[in-house]
C-alpha cells in the first residue's frame, strides 16, 4: 500500500473517532483535530507532529528524520517523516488534540 493509500486511511478512521479533517499545511496534504495539525503526507512518507518521548523513539527507527517541507535545510522540531515501512509503530491517537501515538515498542 502507498503512502497516499494509508494516509486516506487515516483521513477516514480520524474523521470519524476525532472529528479529523483534511486539509493542507505548507501546499502538504494534512489531518488537522481541533484545528491544528498532527499528520501530514510528504513524498513517500508520513509525518507526524510528536511530543518529547515519542519524538525521541521515532527519530531514532531507521530512514526517519526531521521533516523539512521546504527542503531549505529548516527542518520542523516538533515533526518526524517517518518511511512507511515503519506504519505498525503509529498507534491510533487519544482524543485530545496533537496527541498523536507513536511507539516503536508497537508491533
Amino acid at each position: 500500500m502507498s503512502a497516499e493509500e494509508e494516509f486516506e486511511k487515516l483521513v477516514v478512521v480520524l474523521a470519524t473517532t476525532h472529528d479529523g479533517v483534511a486539509g493542507q499545511m505548507f501546499g502538504k496534504k494534512c489531518i488537522k483535530i481541533n484545528n491544528k495539525a498532527g499528520i501530514a503526507l510528504f513524498k513517500d512518507c508520513i509525518v507526524f507532529k510528536l511530543p518529547e518521548k515519542p519524538h525521541s523513539e521515532a527519530i531514532s527507527l531507521e530512514g526517519s528524520c526531521l521533516w523539512d517541507p521546504s527542503g531549505k535545510g529548516r527542518a520542523m522540531k516538533e515533526w518526524v517523516q517517518l518511511p512507511l515501512e515503519h506504519k505498525s509503530k503509529c498507534q491510533r491517537p487519544p482524543a485530545q488534540a496533537g496527541g498523536f501515538v507513536f511507539s516503536a515498542k508497537a508491533k
